[in-house]
């Protein structure tokens, strides 16, 4: 059972329709009229394995929430909430009639992203290039050109010190030893707290001789509490048995883990996270996973985004980045802008990569373009401050590949936006001023552009 139509074949009587309703200028309305709708319709058709029970949600719906939201920085939540309140909304989304109640929950959003997975979401970012090319934001031969870098997509977790996270450690084996019947000799509730307040009390006052002893003396708690924990594995209920040796795994990584380890754990709910130093002064360490970045050289249009888990050296991963971006354009750049982390990179045949400290066959043009390469680092910026990536809410390395394309979505529409309002302003320009002079008004008027 395929998606059920939204366009009734009849209008209603007593009902006017949206778009009757809105403003046909709209730069919302006419962003939907440049986005291929029927390539979701056509491609997701997989996704709707199920021929009993209720139709499912029309794919136009879901695409189009997931562009609101990342569009305008906004939660699952948030996005629902504000989508019963704008009829521009719903009409982008492929709604005939103003609707007054979510057509979905908040937790529906969740379910299709793990649904449509990787493959979605890149057809997701292609049809953004798409509709930027229809819209004139860029140009077929501005894909000859691009950036390339990286950054850090930091996920939703605190900062992680060793005693907080002990502590934690310890929190979560005594409420699931309690979960599963399983009666422990000691579970320190009292005193493991407050021995890790002293420890970031004595870290503050740097006063780490007793930071030290304090954090062994925890160290000491928490290994009590794991290894009663461990003892007692086999009455845990078979249901909870995942659960319990996946918390074990992880508390003894915690328990084993020294200072300058490479692969450490910095959450128990995010065991993904890595830590990342970008050689930023206001903040030395990101903790997270890096992200591949690819813009046009010109117009800085995200024509590749993607995560890379295990914080690879920026050189080894340009022909991945290369291969995306040759998937979702139909076009393999010929020029590639990159700065120094990425020296010594391997790309396919009939690319060309050029960075600062190349000297030989460089002319004027190209000292130039080198000198753009900067340009990718406020397109970073916008996507961080105006979008979500500054921070990934999703779970798991699934979630970081994710948020990382759908940020570059989000990057994407709001510079055709942009555009098409300043289209809009140029087409009434002439109207305001034939205003002016016909009717004889004195004062300046200011139009309000949607």
């Amino acid at each position: 059972m395929g998606p059920k139509p939204h366009t009734p074949k009849n209008d209603d009587l007593f009902r006017q329709r949206l778009d009757d309703l809105v403003n046909p200028r709209h730069s919302l309305v006419q962003l939907a009229q440049h986005i291929d709708w029927s390539v979701f319709e056509r491609e997701w058709i997989g996704f709707f394995p199920s021929h009993r029970g209720r139709p499912a949600t029309a794919p136009r719906l879901v695409a189009g929430m997931l562009y609101l939201q990342h569009t305008f920085a906004l939660s699952d939540e948030e996005v629902v909430r504000c989508w019963v309140e704008n009829p521009y909304w719903q009409l982008f989304c492929g709604e005939t009639w103003f609707q007054h109640h979510p057509p979905i929950d908040s937790s529906s959003l969740t379910r299709w992203r793990q649904r449509i997975g990787v493959g979605g979401m890149e057809w997701l970012l292609a049809q953004t290039i798409k509709a930027a090319a229809l819209a004139k934001v860029i140009q077929q031969h501005s894909l000859d050109k691009v950036i390339v870098d990286s950054t850090v997509q930091e996920k939703a977790i605190a900062y992680p010190t060793d005693s907080q996270l002990l502590n934690k450690g310890r929190q979560q084996l005594v409420q699931l030893a309690a979960e599963a019947g399983i009666t422990l000799r000691q579970n320190y509730n009292r005193l493991a707290p407050k021995l890790a307040g002293k420890i970031s009390r004595y870290a503050h006052a740097k006063q780490y001789q007793r930071m030290r002893s304090h954090l062994k003396k925890l160290k000491t708690l928490v290994g009590r509490v794991w290894r009663d924990v461990f003892r007692q594995s086999a009455k845990v209920p078979q249901p909870l048995k995942p659960k319990v040796s996946g918390l074990l795994q992880k508390v003894e990584r915690l328990l084993k883990q020294q200072p300058k380890d490479s692969h450490k754990l910095y959450s128990l709910h995010a065991p993904e996270v890595e830590c990342i130093g970008k050689g930023k002064s206001r903040q030395p360490y990101e903790f997270g996973v890096k992200v591949s970045v690819m813009t046009t050289h010109k117009e800085g249009l995200v024509v590749g985004m993607r995560s890379l888990p295990g914080n690879p050296y920026d050189g080894h991963t340009l022909h991945l980045a290369l291969e995306q971006a040759a998937i979702l354009t139909q076009r393999q750049p010929k020029e590639v802008f990159v700065d120094l982390s990425y020296r010594g990179a391997t790309v396919p045949a009939g690319v060309k990569v050029y960075h600062r400290k190349l000297r030989r066959g460089i002319t004027a043009r190209l000292k130039r373009d080198i000198r753009r390469r900067s340009a990718i680092e406020p397109a970073i910026g916008h996507m961080k401050n105006d979008g979500r990536l500054r921070r990934n809410w999703l779970q798991g390395a699934a979630g970081d590949a994710f948020h990382a394309m759908l940020c570059g979505c989000g990057h994407n529409l709001r510079m055709i936006l942009r555009k098409l309002r300043f289209l809009l302003a140029l087409i009434l320009m002439p109207l305001h001023r034939l205003t002016v002079n016909e009717y004889g008004i004195t004062q300046r008027l200011r139009l309000a552009f949607p």
